[in-house]
């Protein structure tokens, strides 16, 4: 096989969970900007995602998050996403939008506010059961705003045995991703602030938690490649959460705000042979002021662009350049990658999957926006609140 017909294979079998949340309304953390057409319930939600993935062809998983996509039948949720070709990805927890974890949740210093969280999550889990989910995913709000205000150790004892009865819980093939936040809307002490307290905590559990990286939840400057590189060798990378950020937790679109940035990570994941190993690709945006379904098919394709880049990178002159020591040889390795045009090849690989080359162009004359606009009149909106 040719280096390019080696990368094109790679490219078909990429794959990108798309979230649930980013098809209904959302907006900045003062409003929630409403749009026409917006899915009402959590079918018309994988009806959007399915033309994500009609037009992509590399999107056939959807995450959803409990309760904002809570229905009644799992099962039958999970049957309407395989008639539309898709299936349900990671079940994403929500223990931040209660009255009773004000002061926190798992982390709490009430045992009765505990147990709310904790059973919660093992809500989830059963959803997984339901659905044939394989991932559930953890992110929690929990910490504190001032000094004193709660034991900082007691704090981790409290996480440690409220991840420990949900890990008991899982299946022999499902696993726990726990996700890790610098700040928001804790500001003093995060209970999960970074990679090295998910990592301890999931290294204690076992080999079914692992971390999840999210690109906006890191302080600025941080090498966000060194730690997905360091946890793919440690065999910890459980999932990424693909998003832009500026200034903080922002969750634009990825890839808009340093597609350099996404091309190392890209490039770490691929040396750390990411792509083939089960880590979850994810994306967590969103779309405040854009167009949902457009926004998320682009943001695709940003993900499969620097993809394409980083596996261009000439690995063997690479490597010899490195050995050598030569470093602007080295780096112009990979700024080569970096620079080169990787659209016409793109172009070749949707058609010979059967898609249109043009994702965006497709949709826009698909007429599906058109369509949502006009049947999905009356009833309430889906969003994520705020």
């Amino acid at each position: 096989m040719t280096e390019r017909a080696a990368v094109k294979a790679a490219l078909k079998t990429q794959a990108v969970e798309t979230p649930s949340w980013a098809y209904g309304n959302s907006g900045t953390r003062f409003k929630v900007f409403a749009q026409q057409g917006v899915p009402r319930d959590p079918r018309e939600k994988l009806d959007d995602a399915a033309k994500v993935h009609e037009f992509t062809g590399v999107a056939p998983t959807v995450a959803l998050h409990i309760p904002w996509d809570k229905v009644d039948d799992y099962a039958a949720l999970a049957r309407h996403a395989e008639d539309r070709g898709l299936r349900l990805g990671a079940i994403n927890s929500n223990t931040f939008q209660d009255d009773a974890y004000r002061l926190g949740s798992v982390c709490h210093p009430d045992a009765a506010v505990r147990r709310k969280a904790v059973d919660h999550l093992l809500e989830c889990v059963g959803i997984m059961d339901a659905t044939g989910s394989k991932d559930l995913k953890l992110w929690f709000a929990d910490g504190t705003n001032y000094p004193g205000q709660d034991d900082i150790r007691a704090r981790q004892d409290r996480l440690a045995e409220a991840l420990a009865e949900v890990y008991e819980r899982l299946g022999d093939d499902q696993r726990m991703l726990l996700e890790y936040k610098l700040f928001e809307p804790a500001f003093y002490a995060t209970d999960v602030p970074d990679w090295g307290t998910a990592y301890a905590h999931c290294l204690k559990l076992g080999p079914k938690a692992q971390v999840v990286v999210d690109t906006g939840h890191h302080a600025p400057g941080t090498n966000i490649e060194f730690i997905v590189a360091t946890l793919l060798r440690e065999e910890k990378l459980g999932g990424f959460d693909f998003n832009s950020r500026f200034y903080a937790d922002d969750d634009l679109m990825v890839g808009a705000a340093d597609p350099f940035q996404l091309f190392r990570i890209m490039y770490e994941v691929i040396r750390g042979g990411g792509l083939s190993r089960d880590v979850a690709f994810m994306l967590d945006q969103c779309h405040n002021v854009e167009a949902k379904i457009p926004a998320i098919i682009r943001s695709v394709m940003n993900v499969q662009e620097a993809t394409a880049k980083a596996l261009l990178v000439d690995r063997p002159a690479l490597d010899e350049a490195q050995r050598a020591g030569d470093v602007l040889g080295a780096n112009a390795v990979l700024m080569d990658a970096f620079s080169t045009d990787v659209r016409p090849l793109l172009r070749e690989v949707r058609e010979e999957m059967g898609l249109d080359p043009d994702p965006m162009g497709a949709y826009a004359r698909s007429g599906w926006a058109e369509k949502i606009v006009a049947e999905r009149v009356g009833g309430q909106q889906a969003g994520w609140g705020a």
